[in-house]
């Protein structure tokens, strides 16, 4: 089977948009870029903001450590890091451009600032009002970490100022709809890697680092670690500690950036990191690895398509079964493994929520990548989950539908309560 030349256009374009680097949990830093858009087009730190964000947005930086703010979490600290940092050209790496951290505490205890949650039907969306020496801004982002919708000083459009080539592809995606499993395995297998591999030793390079850092020191609940130093050390513990410590650092305020995926940097390490630990375990070729990458990355934004950047269902989940097919692949599994693979490792721990970004998601990491193997290792050993047993139904492509439906509509009253849980009320 021959892919069409659109179809490997539409997958590589769709790899280019996913793969980009961020510093720290994407939703305070998406916070920080709209902040520092607000910022830059006043000329002048604002004296006064009031800042909407959606329930997903709150949820996801409340409880999170900002880098390079010293230690400083939570979303006041990442406006007030934006704000400071006036440089949205580096987008989610904008609080790269800090050098001095007393000058976002010292911002942070003079300015009027009012926080609210938006009346919005996006799960994804900042809208940030400004205000200086008689000067005002408006700034909107919805639906992506760095879809900037509008920018307004003083009542005029200034939104392309802060729109470049790659935001506009960015803002009119490939379309996801493409996706399936059976193009996903055959585009791994035959594309040439060239234009990729940049691209995909660049998430392997960064999101190792931060896995190591993880392992070699103290970070939040130490998940990784305590995985490793507790458990057998076979490469499947050392798969899941490793995913897990890359975590723990990011959730912590590592300073180190990360390849996200579908928006995300700890589903980004959750695809990636198991992968790369299993393929220096399996000892195979370097252009072996690429494509088993490729596989775990494109079938985690295919999960990912249908429920959406944020909900009440934990994309870790996504990104286990992702790396479980990539696993798969490793270890010589075609369409026919990598397929059974997935629905297995669905139908493990489908429905695990997502109570925002904090600690405890390294441990959420551990367990979808053990899904993801488990699900692998039932297909190697001639065993498998059937249709009608919950939500797994016939053919793979049926039941991804069925986990779009579940995260989409069956939890949306969960995510309501979630965010209500979280902000107290």
């Amino acid at each position: 089977m021959s892919l069409s030349n659109e179809l490997i256009r539409a997958y590589t374009d769709t790899l280019k948009e996913e793969l980009i680097p961020a510093m720290g949990c994407t939703e305070p830093i998406a916070i920080a870029y709209a902040s520092s858009i607000a910022s830059h087009a006043l000329g002048a730190y604002p004296e006064k903001l009031r800042v909407g964000l959606s329930g997903n947005i709150i949820k996801n930086v409340k409880s999170v450590i900002v880098p390079l703010t010293g230690g400083m979490h939570g979303i006041n600290s990442a406006i007030c890091a934006g704000i400071v940092s006036q440089s949205p050209d580096r987008k989610l790496q904008v609080l790269c451009a800090i050098n001095d951290v007393s000058k976002i505490r010292e911002y942070q205890n003079s300015v009027n600032m009012e926080i609210y949650e938006l009346d919005t039907e996006n799960a994804f969306e900042i809208y940030i009002e400004a205000e200086n020496c008689g000067q005002s801004v408006q700034v909107r982002l919805a639906k992506r970490h760095t879809n900037v919708v509008s920018v307004l000083l003083n009542g005029v459009d200034i939104t392309s100022n802060y729109h470049t080539e790659n935001d506009q592809v960015e803002k009119e995606s490939t379309d996801r709809s493409l996706l399936n499993v059976r193009d996903i395995v055959e585009f791994a297998k035959t594309v040439d890697l060239e234009e990729l591999r940049p691209l995909l030793e660049s998430q392997i390079s960064m999101n190792m680092a931060i896995a190591n850092k993880g392992m070699e020191e103290n970070w939040g609940a130490c998940i990784g670690k305590t995985l490793y130093e507790s458990g057998v050390k076979d490469v499947r513990t050392r798969a899941r500690a490793y995913a897990a410590a890359g975590s723990d650092a990011r959730m912590s305020g590592c300073e180190l950036p990360v390849c996200i995926i579908s928006g995300s940097g700890n589903q980004g390490i959750c695809a990636s990191v198991p992968v790369v630990i299993y393929a220096e375990h399996l000892c195979v070729s370097r252009d072996t690895l690429l494509r088993a990458l490729i596989i775990s990355d494109l079938i985690t934004i295919h999960q990912k398509t249908g429920i959406g950047c944020l909900s009440a269902y934990c994309g870790a989940i996504s990104a286990g079964c992702g790396c479980g097919c990539g696993i798969c692949y490793l270890k010589g599994g075609d369409f026919y493994e990598i397929a059974h693979t997935l629905v297995n490792s669905i139908a493990i721990l489908s429905g695990t929520i997502c109570d925002g970004a904090k600690c405890s998601c390294a441990a959420k990491i551990s367990m979808a990548v053990d899904a993801g193997i488990m699900g692998m290792d039932m297909t190697f050993s001639g065993h498998q989950f059937y249709s009608g047993e919950g939500i797994v139904t016939k053919g793979v492509e049926n039941t991804i539908l069925n986990v779009s439906r579940l995260a989409k509509l069956g939890m949306s009253e969960t995510d309501r309560e979630i965010i209500k849980i979280m902000l107290g009320k």
